[in-house]
């Protein structure tokens, strides 16, 4: 139990933690948006997943880690096309389409993946790590925190330009009387149709964007269902922080320590079933709902469809 406590695991725990946390901050962040503007994106799950598989490839073909996560997160905007067209313009139940999306885009990478790559697994590009100076040679802390993929920093500067946008600029404002009164933003001469688009298309975005942050930076190669249930959690986390997107970050965080706690007991040689590792996520998840769900913020118009010619 003494390997507990050595800096070999502490510091593997919170790198590991950062690597699993970084797409569910990105998910987080596009569901928040999402769910800001009454949309309830339940296929976060399968946007993620599309943008893992079309990030691997896009990365394969053209050798660049960049190219593959542009790709990535175009792949999880086009996916949530489905999203705009049937929920936000033909106002269909959000919950049913989200669910079949998932399904739809796990069947599919899967499908593809086994016909084009099943005998040779192949892996992408190692990518290079960016240590910021003097923090990355802190003991402990900066290794685990400091010496990362730009693109996980980016992440930490979306949340933080998000959280201004949504909070100090009419879009931010439009977005949440999309979701709180969207009838009220149709009076004040807004478009509420036009405001859950750009939410939705975003939120496909982000969520594209970190399911090939999953496969690029941290497997390094694409397996079906790679996910492996993130997006539900970052829908979790994003009603978790009662609107206030800074919180993503930190709870982020901590979910993908959760994550990545088997690694590091191994490193240390401690051996822990693997199937009660991975279920430590969810459990945290229920328990988390348990005691904090009631308080958690969710818009008045959230999973609603809305209808001009009623109002």
């Amino acid at each position: 139990m003494n390997g507990l406590f050595s800096e070999i695991f502490i510091s593997s725990l919170i790198s590991g933690g950062v690597i699993a946390g970084i797409p569910l901050i990105y998910a987080g962040l596009g569901e928040a948006i999402s769910e800001r503007a009454g949309v309830l994106n339940v296929g976060l799950e399968g946007m993620m997943i599309g943008g893992a598989y079309g990030g691997f490839v896009a990365g394969l073909s053209f050798n660049s880690t960049w190219l593959g996560l542009i790709c990535g997160a175009l792949t999880g905007m086009i996916i949530s096309l489905f999203m705009v067209v049937l929920c936000v313009r033909l106002n269909s139940n959000q919950i049913v389409v989200g669910i079949a999306i998932t399904l739809g885009a796990e069947g599919v990478t899967a499908l593809l993946h086994g016909a084009i790559y099943a005998d040779t697994y192949p892996r992408v590009p190692t990518v290079r790590q960016v240590a910021i100076p003097l923090l990355s040679d802190m003991p402990i802390l900066g290794p685990g925190l400091f010496n990362h993929h730009l693109s996980a920093y980016i992440a930490v500067i979306f949340v933080l330009f998000i959280s201004w946008v949504l909070k100090s600029t009419g879009i931010g404002l439009s977005i949440k009387a999309a979701g709180d009164q969207p009838h009220a933003l149709e009076a004040a001469g807004g478009d509420v149709h036009q405001t859950r688009t750009i939410a939705v298309l975003s939120t496909g975005l982000l969520a594209g964007f970190g399911g090939a942050f999953i496969v690029l930076v941290g497997a390094g190669l694409f397996v079906p269902f790679v996910t492996n249930g993130k997006g539900f959690i970052a829908i979790v986390l994003a009603m978790l922080v009662r609107g206030r997107v800074k919180w993503i970050i930190v709870a982020a965080v901590l979910f993908g320590m959760s994550l990545s706690l088997t690694t590091a007991l191994q490193l240390v040689g401690i051996d822990i079933p693997i199937d009660l590792v991975l279920m430590l996520p969810f459990v945290l998840i229920i328990i988390v709902l348990f005691v904090f769900g009631r308080r958690s913020y969710l818009p008045a118009a959230l999973a609603l469809p809305y209808d001009r010619e009623q109002h």
